[in-house]
């Protein structure tokens, strides 16, 4: 693999990682109280946006983070400075990251005209970051879920600023309504990548550290993607849209198989019935255009992969989550790729995740 270029397609900028002055820097200063800003508690620097507490800052904890369990002198602040972070992905052996952020759950501020500001801040942030090595850093914007209108808007405006894809946070809406149809459309006419990922779809268990339901909820929030790939796909959102390629980030590839089985199987037996819309394609051809799916360490990768389609796995390390190969990616990578096909490694380690976002 010396010499291989590596690309990770889920990494992250948690919002714990984020410089305090990210958003005050950014909006009115007679917003500030209501924007994320950092605070002095007994307990530690905190983000707060106006008494909604939303997380801690600048933790450097080892049981939350690759880069403290490594070994390696970090002030919290290490992943969102760009020259420290191309360091590590240099330590690590990976040419190129794809970054999402702010919060696995989205950003918890209940105004949505406010919070829809404060992702066009944190989008225009996350810019000038990939400006500091442009074919290595892509840490994608994140568009607002309260209204069609405005999220075409940002998507608009992002891409004409330079990104190269976009979240959208499923969980916060009904993808299946069709309200959202401009948004599809932009999607392929701007030909930027639109990325569900996890952190949601949960009804029984909630990420509570401390407790069996942290593990519990990890366990599982991968498959929680499995309903909005079933409502994109069978409401005929990528249908109509066949230039619009949807992302599954960190949803993992274990259960895809079969998920393509079952969905072709049911297109058979009840879309013959349906009233509201009539797929012309068996479900499972449309994912295999249009879909993509990333995964980290999988034992099962190398024999479910060609199930799935060599064009449609993009491997991820997850820097810096505690869970992450780092910085033992290429190491990692050997041992989960054993047996498999060079040319459908590359694919995977490769040659998909930059294609898709246009990386060097």
């Amino acid at each position: 693999m010396d010499g291989e270029r590596i690309y990770s397609c889920d990494d992250h900028l948690d919002l714990w990682h984020l410089p305090a002055e990210l958003w005050t820097a950014r909006m009115p200063a007679a917003l500030h109280a209501q924007i994320p800003h950092v605070v002095e508690l007994k307990t530690g620097d905190a983000w707060i946006a106006g008494e909604r507490f939303l997380g801690p800052s600048r933790m450097a904890r080892p049981e939350f983070s690759a880069i403290s369990r490594a070994g390696i002198e970090d002030d919290g602040l290490r992943s969102s400075t760009p020259h420290l972070r191309l360091a590590d992905m240099d330590l690590d052996g990976i040419w190129s990251s794809v970054i999402y952020g702010p919060s696995l759950l989205g950003l918890q501020i209940p105004d949505p005209e406010l919070k829809a500001q404060c992702l066009a801040a944190y989008n225009d942030w996350a810019a000038e970051f990939n400006t500091h090595a442009p074919g290595r850093l892509c840490v994608l914007p994140v568009l607002p879920t309260h209204s069609p209108a405005a999220a075409v808007t940002e998507l608009e405006r992002v891409a004409a600023a330079g990104h190269r894809g976009a979240i959208f946070f499923a969980f916060e809406t009904q993808v299946s309504d069709p309200a959202w149809e401009p948004l599809w459309q932009a999607c392929a006419a701007s030909g930027l990548p639109l990325s569900f990922h996890i952190g949601g779809g949960t009804s029984l268990l909630t990420p509570k550290p401390g407790s069996w339901q942290l593990a519990a909820w990890a366990a599982i929030a991968p498959m929680q993607l499995d309903e909005p790939l079933m409502a994109m796909l069978f409401s005929g959102a990528l249908e109509r849209n066949p230039g619009m390629t949807l992302v599954l980030a960190e949803a993992g590839i274990g259960w895809v198989p079969y998920a393509l089985e079952r969905m072709d199987g049911a297109f058979e037996k009840h879309t013959p019935q349906a009233a509201d819309y009539r797929l012309r394609e068996k479900p499972g051809a449309i994912f295999r255009r249009q879909v993509m799916v990333t995964f980290e360490e999988e034992p099962q990768g190398p024999r479910v992969i060609p199930l799935i389609g060599e064009d449609n796995v993009m491997w991820a390390s997850d820097y810096p989550h505690p869970d992450s190969t780092f910085p033992h990616s290429r190491a990692a990578i050997e041992t989960a790729f054993h047996g498999l096909d060079a040319r459908i490694r590359s694919k995977a380690i490769g040659e998909n995740c930059r294609r898709l976002y246009r990386l060097d």
